[in-house]
């Protein structure tokens, strides 16, 4: 990447971290930084958003919860390292609920947030993309609209916007417990491996 594409960066992620515009996520900040990965990714993973004991916490996606340590195995089963890929979310900041507690983004969270996903894409540019769940999948369509649905396109190699796209399921304990468990998520990634390499 070169030094204008990281000014770039680092301008729209000083943007994103004084974003004021979900009342819910005010004291809140943006999970947005060089800590999200390469600025010249192999591959570019969205996830839904930062979780309270990991990326909210920590500052790096899918670190230091239950979730980041199945994702950095299924990252390591295809070979791939940190400094190959770069995470970011369909909302950038941590949702919570009353108690204090992760919650599923709100719609309009989503739609707010979409303008920093979609200046993300453009500036990494990457040939590959991963939605990780179904709010990253759905937050896509706000960018570029798309039928695609996780139950069935799941381990897929789609076009969408002129990018590969391959939709996967959330690595979290819940997930891997009651929809898609790890061997299943392991094939998964296989097939992201595919597409690297295409």
């Amino acid at each position: 990447m070169s030094s204008v594409q990281r000014k770039l960066f680092l301008s729209l992620a000083a943007e994103a971290q004084c974003c004021q515009i979900c009342p819910d996520l005010c004291e809140r900040t943006a999970v947005l930084s060089e800590l999200n990965g390469s600025l010249k990714p192999k591959v570019m993973f969205i996830a839904e958003a930062p979780g309270r004991q990991g990326a909210d916490r920590t500052r790096i996606p899918f670190s230091g919860d239950r979730s980041g340590a199945n994702f950095n195995a299924l990252l390591g089963s295809i070979g791939l390292e940190r400094k190959d890929i770069f995470i970011t979310n369909a909302v950038m900041c941590s949702p919570r609920s009353a108690t204090g507690a992760n919650r599923k983004p709100a719609k309009s969270e989503i739609k707010n947030c979409s303008s920093f996903l979609k200046r993300q894409i453009e500036l990494l540019a990457p040939k590959v993309m991963v939605t990780i769940g179904t709010v990253a999948l759905e937050a896509l369509k706000a960018i570029e609209y798309h039928e695609f649905v996780l139950k069935n396109d799941v381990g897929k190699i789609l076009n969408w916007n002129g990018r590969n796209l391959v939709p996967l399921y959330h690595p979290s304990p819940q997930v891997v417990i009651s929809v898609r468990r790890m061997p299943q998520q392991l094939e998964d990634f296989q097939i992201l491996k595919k597409a690297l390499e295409m």
